[in-house]
């Protein structure tokens, strides 16, 4: 598709070295790789992302997905995932979009459109929180136009907002359209996961019972359980405790503490179960994976 080759050209042009540059507004933005990179785990936010070239999965929950150049991924949660660009080289480096969702206008869409009730019925079972489809042609012209902005910055706050529409238009339109449209109902299921997903995050390092997670999200026990795992593929503890260890690795490569100390501001009160679970999530205990992790900052942030 030559559209595609012109996208690429276009995110080289505004992402002149390897990272992740803003483009017409804090939602959205483009990244550049140039090599194949370590797996690097993080919160995927809920988002949009368009390869233009290169290779990269994510994995997640036991799932495996990979996007390149003739595909997209939706992700419609935080999730916590393992990256890694798979094919990237300086000279064919990975160049994606990436695009933030918002809640809101998806909404304002589905009732604009009268789609509300064929996609975001209530009924039917919960749909997992991240999938990989085919790029159209209409949706690859909308997010061109997007990053084409960054030529003329004054018509951006006027047409960026319109574009942004556009793209979650025609990502509706396609197969991705009800995993963006369970996300907005006021009463859905998905609502009360994602509640509960915010608990989890802004509270990680307390402990929890799930009646109290819960009563939170105004689900019962099993109901959470089971919607929780059918969106994120992790039980609410797993996703507690996936977001603990991030966070205790984080705490020991930026502010240098003790792995002892680490667990416990997360909430480990025994330091060999953190030591334990830090390996088994990261692959190694937490020394020797923190001076591995010092010799690769491309490994320390998940974009």
């Amino acid at each position: 598709m030559a559209e595609q080759g012109e996208l690429a050209a276009l995110i080289e042009r505004y992402a002149p070295q390897d990272g992740s540059y803003e483009v017409c507004g804090p939602r959205c933005a483009v990244v550049r790789t140039s090599q194949p990179s370590e797996p690097v785990h993080g919160v995927f936010g809920a988002a949009v992302c368009v390869v233009a070239q290169g290779t990269k999965q994510v994995i997640s929950g036991g799932q495996t997905l990979i996007y390149d150049a003739l595909r997209y991924v939706v992700v419609s949660v935080d999730l916590p995932v393992i990256g890694q660009v798979i094919e990237a080289t300086p000279e064919t480096p990975y160049l994606c979009f990436r695009m933030e969702l918002d809640p809101e206008v998806i909404g304002d869409l589905l009732l604009q459109t009268g789609a509300e009730a064929a996609l975001a019925h209530d009924g039917g079972p919960l749909i997992g929180a991240m999938a990989v489809s085919e790029v159209n042609p209409p949706l690859l012209d909308a997010v061109m136009r997007m990053v084409r902005l960054m030529e003329t910055p004054r018509d951006a706050a006027v047409l960026a907002p319109l574009i942004e529409r556009e793209i979650l238009y025609r990502i509706l339109l396609g197969d991705q359209g009800p995993r963006l449209a369970q996300i907005t109902r006021a009463n859905g299921r998905m609502r009360q996961v994602r509640r509960a997903i915010g608990w989890i995050k802004q509270h990680f390092d307390e402990p929890f019972r799930i009646e109290d997670l819960a009563a939170e999200a105004r689900m019962s026990p099993s109901a959470l359980h089971r919607h929780f795992k059918a969106v994120t593929a992790l039980s609410p503890l797993q996703y507690q405790k996936q977001i603990r260890l991030q966070e205790a690795r984080k705490l020991i490569l930026v502010q240098r503490l003790d792995a002892g100390s680490a667990g416990h501001a997360v909430g480990y009160d025994s330091a060999s179960q953190f030591s334990r679970e830090y390996a088994r999530l990261f692959g190694a205990p937490p020394l020797r994976d923190v001076a591995r992790l010092r010799g690769r900052p491309d490994m320390l942030v998940e974009t």
